[in-house]
C-alpha cells in the first residue's frame, strides 16, 4: 500500500508534508491509501489516487465500452469551412440531398442539441472528397474517410473538447466530425441508441471517463480511445433507461422551441408559453428529475453504493486541469431558451409579415406538430414554418419601410400583432429601421459565419429601406426592386420636393427651411440608392449553396446604414474579385475566362461547376479502377465552355460595378492612383 497526502488546503504545503512524514495525521490533511497495483488498472496509468476503490475496480470488472460491440470514432475536417459548411437556414429549402447535418462539436450538451451546420454532401461528399484527397496525405486521408460507411446513420455525437463530457442524439442524414465523433451499436435500435445516451451521460460513466483523463496533458480532451476503454454494465432491458433517455432527449429539445434559428422551432417564448404551456423553469425542474433518474439506475446497473459517486465528486484531484475553453466559445447563440424578449416576438412578426412563419398554430387554424423521434433525419423546416406547398400564396418576397405602402413593413408587423393579441413598441418602424438588422444578423451567426435571412438594402441614412427575404429570391428580384419600388418612391419625393420648394418661393420660415433641406437629403440618397440597385441588378443571380456572405457581397454598397456588415461584404467581395473562391457559382457567373481553366486542373472545382466529365476521367482497369485523372483531351474546348457562359451584359455591369462610383464631394487619390470616394 501507498500512502498519499492531499495538501490542497494546507496554508504552508512543505511544512506539513514535513510534519505528516513524521506523524500522518491532521486536519485539513486527506489520507488516503492505495495499492499502486490498482491504479495500474486505470488505462493509461493515471496517478488517481482519490479515487474510490469501487471506480478503480470497476476497469477489472467490466467490460470496456468498446468490448461490448459499441463503436465510437471521429470523422471529417473540413479544414476549409467556409467552402464546405453553412448554417442550416442559408441553403435551400427542402434540399436533402445536396447538404447534409455536420455534427461538429460545439458546446457541451447532454442528450439533445440542434444540429445547425450542414456539409455539401451532394454526390456522397465527392466535391469535398476530392478536394481534401489533394490536401491531406495519405495517412490523414486515410482517418478522416475509413468512417465514411457510417455517415447519415442515426447515432450518439459528443463534443471532443469541451468543459464536460456530454453524449447527444445524432440524427440520420448527418455526417460526423473531427471535433464532433459519434458512437453507433450494434444493433442500432433506437431503444439501444437512448440506452447508450443515457448511460454515457451518467455520473457513474463520466466519473470512470475522467478518472483516465486525470494526467495534465490529456485535460479535458474527451478523445473515442478514453470513451472506448471506459466500462461499461451490461443491461438486460434497454427499454427502462432508453424511456428515461427519451424523455430527457424531448424536455432539452423544449428548450429549443423558442429558439428562432433551431429546426425545434415553433414559436417566441410568449406566444408559446400561451399556445402550448412551455415554462421554462418547470421545464429543467423536469429535466433535473429525469437526469437524477437515470443516475441512480446507472449507479444500481454499475452496483455501485449509494454514497460512492457522491464522495467523488467531492474529492476530485486538482491535477485535473479543467479546459475552460469550449470548442463552441465562439458560438454566438444570442437566441437562448428562457424568458420572452421583445426582439424574439419582433423577429418573428418579421418572418410572419414574409410568409416564412406559420401565423395558424397561434390562430389555431392549425394544430401543434407532433414530437419527432430522437434519430429522424432534420426537417427542412421547422415546426413554426409553413409546411411543404402550405404557404399563403399572396406571401411577399420584398417588403420595405415606407409608410403608406401597401408593403410596408412595419405596418404589415402591427396588424400581425394586433391579430394574435400580443403588444408592439410605439416605435417599431424606427427600431425595424436602425436596429432590427444588426440583431438579426448577430441572432442568424454561428461558428464564425454570419448567414441573415432578412436583407435590409438601404439609403445612407436608413431614411428609406427595402427588405429582401432569402429563400423568396429570384434572379430579377432587383429589377422588380429597381422598378417596382424605388422608383416610384423616387418619383414620388421628387414631385414632393417640387411642391414644397413652389410653397417656399416667397419665403420660408426656418422650420420650412429644415423641412426642404430635410426632403432634398431623402431625394439625394433615394437617387444615389436607386443607381447602385441599377449598377447591380443585370448581374445578380442568387445561388444559395454559395451561402448568404457570398450571394450578398455584389450588393456591399447598398448597406452603408451598417458599417460593420458592409466591411465583411466588400472584403468578402474583393476576395471574390481576387480569384480566392472560385468555387463559387457567382465566381463563373462573372469571371468564367477565369474559372473553367482551374476546373481542368482542379477536379473539385470540375465538380463544383458540373464539369468534371469534361476534363476527368475514371480509371476503369487493375490499379487505376476508381481513380480520376485529367483526359488528354477535353470533351469540350475551354473555350467554347467560357463563351457559353459569358454574357455582355453581366461583363458591361460587372465593369460599372468595379468602377467607383461618381461622388458630388472630394475625392482622394490612393497610393495605387486608385480613387476612393
Amino acid at each position: 500500500m501507498t500512502t498519499f497526502f492531499r495538501l490542497n488546503s494546507a496554508e504552508d504545503k512543505g511544512a506539513t508534508l514535513k510534519s505528516l512524514c513524521a506523524a500522518p495525521t491532521a486536519d485539513d490533511v486527506v489520507v488516503f491509501e492505495r495499492a499502486v497495483d490498482d491504479l495500474l488498472r486505470i488505462p493509461g496509468a493515471p496517478l488517481a489516487y482519490w479515487a474510490a476503490s469501487e471506480l478503480v475496480r470497476a476497469f477489472g470488472r467490466l467490460p470496456s465500452f468498446e468490448k461490448t460491440g459499441r463503436f465510437a470514432g471521429q470523422g471529417v475536417a473540413t479544414a476549409d469551412n467556409f467552402r464546405f459548411l453553412r448554417l442550416h437556414w442559408e441553403t435551400r429549402l427542402d434540399d436533402r440531398e445536396s447538404w447534409f447535418g455536420l455534427a461538429k462539436g460545439g458546446t457541451a450538451t447532454a442528450f439533445y442539441a440542434d444540429i445547425y451546420l450542414s456539409i455539401r454532401w451532394v454526390g456522397d461528399g465527392a466535391e469535398f472528397k476530392s478536394w481534401a484527397e489533394t490536401l491531406y496525405d495519405n495517412s490523414h486521408w486515410s482517418r478522416i474517410t475509413m468512417n465514411y460507411s457510417k455517415y447519415g446513420l442515426g447515432g450518439l455525437t459528443w463534443s471532443r473538447r469541451a468543459t464536460n463530457f456530454a453524449v447527444r442524439a445524432l440524427p440520420e442524414h448527418c455526417v460526423f466530425g473531427d471535433k464532433g465523433p459519434a458512437i453507433f451499436t450494434p444493433t442500432q435500435t433506437v431503444d439501444s441508441l437512448l440506452a447508450t445516451c443515457a448511460l454515457l451521460n451518467s455520473r457513474a460513466f463520466v466519473r470512470l471517463l475522467e478518472l483516465q483523463l486525470a494526467r495534465l496533458d490529456l485535460a479535458k480532451s474527451y478523445e473515442t480511445g478514453a470513451v472506448s476503454r471506459t466500462p461499461v454494465p451490461e443491461l438486460e432491458s434497454e427499454e427502462r433507461i432508453a424511456a428515461l433517455a427519451r424523455s430527457a432527449w424531448g424536455t432539452s429539445r423544449r428548450r429549443d422551441s423558442t429558439n428562432e434559428t433551431s429546426h425545434a422551432f415553433l414559436l417566441p417564448g410568449q406566444l408559446n408559453e400561451r399556445v402550448t404551456g412551455y415554462q421554462f423553469v418547470a421545464n429543467e425542474q423536469r429535466l433535473t428529475e429525469v437526469r437524477g433518474a437515470i443516475d441512480a439506475l446507472a449507479a444500481e446497473l454499475y452496483a455501485f453504493k449509494d454514497d460512492v459517486l457522491v464522495e467523488e465528486a467531492s474529492s476530485q484531484s486538482d491535477s485535473e486541469s479543467k479546459n475552460d475553453t469550449d470548442e463552441a466559445a465562439d458560438e454566438e447563440d444570442s437566441t437562448a431558451a428562457g424568458e420572452p424578449s421583445f426582439e424574439g416576438l419582433n423577429s418573428w412578426l418579421v418572418g410572419v409579415a414574409f410568409g416564412r412563419f406559420d401565423l395558424r398554430l397561434v390562430t389555431g387554424e392549425r394544430g401543434i406538430p407532433s414530437e419527432p423521434e430522437p434519430f429522424d433525419p432534420l426537417p427542412s423546416r421547422s415546426p413554426g414554418m409553413y409546411p411543404e406547398g402550405e404557404e399563403p400564396a399572396e406571401r411577399p418576397d420584398i417588403l420595405v419601410d415606407d409608410e403608406g405602402h401597401a408593403d410596408d413593413l412595419a405596418a404589415r408587423a402591427i396588424a400581425i400583432a394586433e391579430r394574435v393579441k400580443v403588444d408592439v413598441a410605439e416605435n417599431l418602424r424606427v427600431w425595424l429601421a436602425k436596429e432590427f438588422s444588426p440583431l438579426h444578423i448577430k441572432m442568424y451567426s454561428k461558428s464564425r459565419r454570419k448567414a441573415p435571412i432578412y436583407w435590409q438594402l438601404a439609403t445612407s441614412s436608413g431614411s428609406y429601406s427595402v427588405w429582401l427575404y432569402l429563400h423568396a429570391f429570384s434572379k430579377d428580384m432587383l429589377f422588380r426592386v429597381q422598378n417596382d419600388y424605388v422608383a416610384p418612391k423616387l418619383a414620388h419625393e421628387e414631385r414632393r420636393l417640387e411642391s414644397l420648394t413652389s410653397e417656399q418661393r416667397d419665403g420660408a420660415t426656418a422650420a420650412q427651411r429644415k423641412q426642404l433641406a430635410a426632403q432634398e437629403a431623402l431625394v439625394e440618397e433615394l437617387r444615389a440608392f436607386l443607381e447602385e440597385v441599377k449598377r447591380v441588378a443585370p448581374l445578380w443571380n442568387p445561388n444559395l449553396d454559395d451561402g448568404v456572405i457570398i450571394n450578398f457581397a455584389p450588393l456591399w454598397r447598398l448597406v452603408p446604414q451598417n458599417k460593420s456588415w458592409q466591411k465583411e461584404l466588400k472584403s468578402t467581395w474583393d476576395a471574390l474579385c481576387e480569384g480566392k473562391y472560385d468555387w463559387a457559382h457567382l465566381s463563373m457567373h462573372l469571371w468564367p475566362e477565369r474559372v473553367v481553366p482551374k476546373c481542368a486542373k482542379d477536379r473539385s472545382l470540375a465538380i463544383a461547376h458540373g464539369v468534371e466529365e469534361v476534363f476527368w476521367v475514371e480509371g476503369t482497369d487493375g490499379k487505376e479502377a476508381g481513380k480520376w485523372s485529367s483526359r488528354q483531351t477535353p470533351t469540350r474546348s475551354v473555350d467554347e465552355l467560357v463563351r457559353e457562359r459569358t454574357s455582355p451584359a453581366v461583363k458591361a455591369a460587372l465593369k460599372g460595378l468595379l468602377e467607383p462610383p461618381a461622388t458630388s464631394g472630394a475625392a482622394k487619390k490612393t497610393r495605387r492612383g486608385r480613387t476612393n470616394a
